[in-house]
């Protein structure tokens, strides 16, 4: 690895759509992976956009999660980056499977463990304007693993990822440690359809 940075992010606002039903939603975080459960078919979708203080540069994020069964899921990330100068706006492709190997459920919560192995997929050959690195331009092979602690209205996730450059793209990793707690409703209803306001607080770091 060759540069270790981190970074504390205030996040103003994010838009959380859940395309199936609300309990999807929380199989997605702010930028953590989750370790919690998908439907068998459902899916979530997420964006988020990021922007770095002092930068004239931003990203939007566009992820989706998949549910294959009630421990194995699929993840996609593609970030969009929006810049005035930069031709090449789209980044590189995360993909990911995820495979839940310990469950602990109890009431009104859960803890889960889960391993994460996938690829990241550069999305263009061109070098960007702004950015020189051969990074963006060769694959990467990904592992790793997902924490989650969920109980009542708090919930918890740690995730860390290391990742193996093909040819000239150098080794690097990333980590989340990610905290939520739901503002309403306090109880959940019996029936319905309701909305999730969350306070999300996120530590990431690559």
């Amino acid at each position: 690895m060759k540069k270790l940075t981190t970074s504390l992010s205030a996040i103003a606002s994010i838009t959380l759509l859940s395309l199936l039903n609300v309990p999807n939603a929380y199989s997605m975080g702010l930028r953590s992976f989750v370790a919690l459960p998908l439907d068998k078919h459902g899916y979530v979708v997420r964006f988020l956009y990021e922007h770095i203080t002092g930068s004239t540069s931003g990203n939007f994020h566009t992820s989706t999660a998949y549910g294959l069964s009630n421990d194995q899921a699929l993840l996609f990330t593609i970030p969009y980056k929006i810049t005035a100068n930069d031709e090449n706006h789209f980044g590189e492709l995360s993909a990911l499977y995820r495979h839940t190997v310990m469950q602990d459920d109890f009431f009104s919560g859960t803890a889960r463990l889960a391993l994460l192995a996938g690829a990241i997929v550069p999305m263009s050959n061109v070098p960007s304007a702004n950015d020189a690195s051969d990074n963006v331009r060769e694959f990467a092979v990904q592992a790793g693993f997902v924490y989650t602690f969920f109980q009542g209205r708090h919930e918890f996730d740690i995730d860390a990822l290391y990742q193996t450059g093909i040819n000239s793209r150098a080794d690097s990793g990333r980590y989340d440690i990610s905290w939520q707690y739901r503002l309403l409703p306090s109880i959940y209803p019996d029936w319905g359809i309701y909305p999730l306001p969350f306070k999300v607080q996120d530590l990431s770091g690559n």
